[in-house]
């Protein structure tokens, strides 16, 4: 008879490094949409609100930076040392933030955690590889996938009362705990980990590559800003040229070809992920905008979409239990369809209904439960031995890059629809428009990774 703790990721030999990782996950998520909820009164409290974008776009491309660098690292130097380095870093942003008396230093202070973030999930993907047998992963995933979405139903209504009641200040002091608690689970589990021999290459250019990607980025983002100005598209075309490269040397070859196994995964995952962030975005836009709903409303409907993800987040480690795995291509898919369906059932923003926007958020939640959870089991069984960080930022990274870029391109449209004295219902359909191709693209990229075989896989 197998023993239970091969049966289950809370058996004996699982059950704090699984504890330790949900609740790094569901820190890192409060932190996140808490931040969002509370971000207007810190710019107005520390007298930032032109700097008020800078809140995001720091954490965001802190975080490439944080993925890029450490996923490169962790094939030589295991996760243990580079996880503890990863949350001391974002424990002292933490900190900053909390005592921040202007906003260049709460700026200063998302870059340590956009980069412990980031960081920490290279991490804690690494260790799932190292640490799980297949038949646990797909369990294991969906725990961190609904730790990480959990935050999104409570975090910003509790956030809004911690700010309300008390102080901005405490939301990030009340991380902290947390933090050290998933330190001390975590580690005695990671130092145990033995880390294959890496294949040699060549990192010395990591860290540059991934500093020149994060210009670039925050060049084209900033671009997107400021059009139709002439100065939007001199920074937008800038920040492309500067991506280019690093793309190209990061990422693993045929990325953006959609090549045949973990690249057409990596691809399909990232397209599918930036629609599910867009749409989220968008849709608040278009309650609230276009059809005068409160932002607690509204939130409670986008919520929806999280709910229906947990709940099939932890359904599909049955499913892929009781098939071995066999149907998780097919799950993919559906998920991916599933995404599809929600987005067209809110694309028309002028007809939308509270009730067609709450139908949609719940097929959305259940194609991103399939889709997303599934991908990462996957993407698991296409490492090549030694390579186990490297994939784990490369996933990290579609989870992070893909969509701050997608949501920069979809804001940029719905200002430019204002510029041009369309209605606000107009643009966000043309942004809902937008998600929907990132969809289509994404089936065509998981088409190709259908075909993959794991002995043949190559990487960049």
């Amino acid at each position: 008879m197998t023993s239970l703790s091969a049966q289950s990721i809370f058996g004996p030999r699982y059950l704090a490094l699984s504890i330790g990782i949900i609740l790094s996950a569901m820190a890192i998520g409060f932190e996140g949409l808490a931040v969002t909820t509370v971000a207007p009164v810190i710019a107005g409290d520390l007298q930032g609100i032109h700097l008020f974008g800078w809140i995001f776009s720091a954490y965001l491309l802190a975080q490439i930076v944080g993925t890029l660098v450490v996923g490169r690292q962790i094939d030589r130097k295991g996760p243990a040392l580079l996880f503890t380095i990863a949350v001391a870093l974002f424990a002292l942003g933490l900190v900053a933030a909390a005592i921040a008396s202007n906003m260049y230093v709460m700026i200063g202070s998302r870059v340590l955690q956009g980069f412990g973030a980031g960081a920490m999930y290279t991490c804690m993907y690494t260790a799932i590889s190292l640490s799980y047998p297949d038949e646990l992963r797909a369990k294991i995933l969906g725990s961190l996938g609904t730790a990480y979405v959990l935050p999104s139903m409570l975090g910003p209504y509790v956030a809004g009362l911690i700010a309300e009641h008390f102080s901005w200040r405490f939301v990030f002091w009340g991380v902290l705990p947390f933090m050290l608690l998933a330190v001390l689970l975590t580690l005695p589990a990671f130092r145990k980990l033995t880390i294959p021999a890496a294949p040699a290459k060549d990192e010395s250019g990591v860290v540059g590559l991934s500093v020149l990607l994060a210009v670039g980025t925050g060049l084209f983002l900033s671009g997107l800003g400021m059009l139709p100005q002439a100065w939007g598209v001199a920074l937008i075309i800038v920040g492309l040229a500067l991506m280019v490269q690093p793309l190209r040397k990061l990422l693993p070859s045929g990325t953006f070809t959609f090549q045949t196994g973990l690249s057409a995964l990596l691809a399909s995952r990232g397209l599918f992920f930036a629609a599910y962030v867009c749409t989220q975005n968008f849709l608040v836009l278009a309650l609230t905008k276009t059809k005068g709903l409160a932002p607690d409303k509204a939130g409670l409907i986008v919520a929806s979409a999280a709910f229906s993800w947990c709940i099939v987040a932890i359904l599909q480690a049955r499913w892929d239990a009781a098939d071995q795995g066999r149907g998780r291509s097919k799950r993919i898919t559906l998920g991916i369809l599933l995404m599809l369906v929600g987005i067209g059932v809110m694309l028309w923003v002028p007809s939308l209904t509270i009730a067609m926007a709450v139908i949609g958020e719940v097929i959305i939640g259940i194609g991103i439960g399939l889709a997303h959870t599934v991908s990462g089991t996957v993407a698991f069984t296409l490492v090549r031995e030694g390579e186990a960080g490297q994939v784990s930022g490369n996933l990290q990274f579609a989870d992070s890059f893909t969509p701050g870029v997608a949501v920069g391109i979809g804001g940029a449209v719905v200002a430019m629809s204002q510029t041009a004295e369309m209605s606000m219902a107009a643009g966000v359909t043309i942004a809902m428009a937008f998600n929907l191709a990132l969809i289509l693209l994404s089936l065509v990229a998981n088409a190709r990774t259908r075909q993959s075989q794991p002995s043949k896989q190559t990487s960049a």
